[in-house]
């Protein structure tokens, strides 16, 4: 009997193409700022947005379970951090666009509900082994 392979190559994650989809929105805040915006709020808010996929990808190439699980609970931090609080900042403050933010605040609960069940299925594969 043949055993087909259930590797999906990290571009095809879905949690990796939603991370993707939030750091190119973050670019596009990013990329209308001043000097003086970049340094004091854009820095930090791309830097926050971008690792979430970072650790996703990371994690993904983790080959034990609960070191895989760990980047993916630092990757669902990390969107908390970018959304919560420096998008919802960047709202109050006017940089970012009401329009922008409902985008990002989409995206983002999607994310966090397909990383919450890619921290589940990963925990249920250690149960298997």
């Amino acid at each position: 009997m043949e055993s087909k392979s259930k590797y999906i190559p990290l571009k095809e994650l879905d949690i990796y193409q939603l991370s993707r989809k939030l750091s190119s929105k973050a670019w596009n805040i990013y990329q209308r700022l001043d000097y003086h915006l970049r340094k004091n709020w854009g820095d930090q808010m791309i830097s926050s947005i971008d690792s979430v996929g970072a650790n996703i990808a990371e994690g993904y190439a983790r080959f034990h379970f609960l070191d895989r699980i760990k980047f993916y609970y630092i990757a669902r931090a990390s969107l908390s951090e970018s959304v919560e609080h420096w998008i919802d900042l960047g709202l109050e403050r006017k940089i970012v666009l009401q329009e922008e933010f409902e985008e990002i605040y989409s995206i983002s609960k999607n994310l966090q509900i397909k990383l919450n069940r890619q921290i589940k299925t990963s925990y249920d594969a250690k149960k298997q082994v």
